[in-house]
């Protein structure tokens, strides 16, 4: 599905646009004047983290769950966990920050290293060469499914070269083959926002 055809969170319209027209994520670095998607830009990425901020809009997120975009392998051990009736909890820090459950669900449609299967990344992360960022390398594929998964919270590290993320309490699993099944749940999501601000604004 082209990304014009993805309906857009409002949060995001506000944001910059590269020259195809992609919404820019909150935690993009820019370089010469162009985003640089496969990258996270420090600064960016802690103010995030210490303000409470969705990595994607850049909008306040309020206490209670947050939501990323996991791939192939972390979507299989969640769905394997929850088979079996366990809880779910991965300890390994992340680079990738949380955001709202509508801007989430939208980058996982939109963003192409996350909605294609086949998708392979254009660039390397900085230092990429530990378990963190590992897996952050040009060339590597993203591979087939994914999810869009919600967390009752997040813990969070600012270091001097990196900011790291941990998520805990799994609080919804929203499993895909194709990014595009997301699109329902996006869509009832919009209309939830929608039909919540019109109750805010009521007199």
């Amino acid at each position: 599905m082209r990304f014009e055809r993805v309906p857009m969170p409002e949060a995001l319209e506000a944001r910059p646009r590269d020259d195809r027209g992609y919404p820019v994520p909150a935690i993009t670095p820019w370089q010469d004047g162009r985003p640089q998607f496969a990258l996270t830009d420090h600064d960016r990425s802690a103010d995030c983290a210490l303000r409470r901020l969705c990595s994607v809009c850049g909008g306040f997120m309020p206490r209670g769950p947050v939501w990323r975009v996991v791939g192939a392998e972390e979507s299989a051990a969640i769905a394997a966990a929850l088979a079996e009736g366990l809880p779910y909890r991965n300890l390994a820090p992340t680079l990738e920050g949380p955001g709202h459950r509508a801007c989430m669900l939208y980058a996982a449609m939109v963003c192409p290293y996350l909605a294609r299967p086949n998708a392979r990344r254009g660039t390397s992360a900085e230092d990429a060469a530990d378990e963190v960022t590992g897996a952050a390398v040009r060339g590597a594929a993203r591979g087939a499914g994914g999810a869009v998964v919600g967390f009752g919270d997040y813990e969070y590290a600012v270091t001097g070269a990196r900011v790291l993320f941990r998520f805990l309490d799994l609080v919804e699993f929203l499993p895909h083959d194709s990014a595009d099944e997301q699109l329902p749940l996006l869509q009832a999501e919009l209309s939830d926002i929608t039909a919540a601000d019109g109750r805010t604004a009521a007199p």
